[in-house]
């Protein structure tokens, strides 16, 4: 039975490690929304300056996943500097993105960041040792084989973000989305991952709709 369940560990632990970075833990949406299109999707990062290539790349590849989509979709960070906003009133910041054709914004927010390190053991897996219990020295060897094989400290970076959907004619909110990303294999991937994630998350909550017409086939 121990030797089951360490085998189901194993595998679990390797399905996560091989499977996707992000997550959605919790997410929201109005009640009775429904898709429309819209002349103009802004896509806005609120991360730090420190983590300023990270903004871009979460901003570019989710405005590619709304043009793909058939939205018309903009990154802020080419739109608009920086400090476009600050200083300004609720109704001059909608001002400026209305004046800008805009009516619709997806906000994509570092909420933390945060490292942890944790020990690798030099030998994760291993013969079942319960074949050697009833000998001593046999599970001895098998278990000071185990215990002092040489290990290591490795350091993850687990993100976590919220993505929210407004609608600036009603100027409401009608989706939001809390998820996590764990140690990514790069900043690209982890953009191109999350915004797929948040944007097939969007329209499964029918917040958005597929646009393109279906092109026909030649006959």
């Amino acid at each position: 039975m121990k030797h089951i369940i360490k085998l189901v560990a194993i595998s679990l632990l390797l399905f996560w490690s091989c499977g996707p970075t992000s997550r959605i833990t919790s997410s929201w949406k109005a009640p009775d929304v429904t898709a429309k299109k819209y002349s103009k999707i802004v896509v806005l990062g609120l991360i730090r300056d420190a983590d300023r290539t990270v903004r871009e790349k979460m901003e570019q590849h989710m405005v590619g996943d709304l043009k793909e989509l058939g939205y018309d979709a903009v990154c802020s960070c080419e739109e608009y500097n920086p400090k476009a906003f600050e200083g300004l009133s609720e109704k001059e910041a909608i001002a400026k993105l209305r004046n800008s054709g805009v009516d619709a914004v997806v906000t994509v927010t570092l909420l933390d960041k945060q490292k942890e390190k944790y020990y690798v053991p030099g030998r994760i897996t291993n013969s079942p040792y319960y074949v050697h219990h009833n000998s001593f020295y046999g599970y001895y060897q098998t278990i000071n084989e185990r215990i002092y094989s040489p290990g290591y400290y490795v350091t993850d970076t687990r993100y976590f973000w919220e993505s929210n959907f407004y609608d600036l004619v009603s100027n409401s909110l009608l989706y939001s989305a809390q998820s996590q990303s764990f140690e990514p294999a790069s900043t690209e991937s982890l953009s191109h991952g999350y915004g797929q994630m948040i944007v097939k998350d969007m329209i499964k909550n029918k917040v958005l709709a597929n646009q393109k017409t279906p092109t026909l086939k030649a006959m």
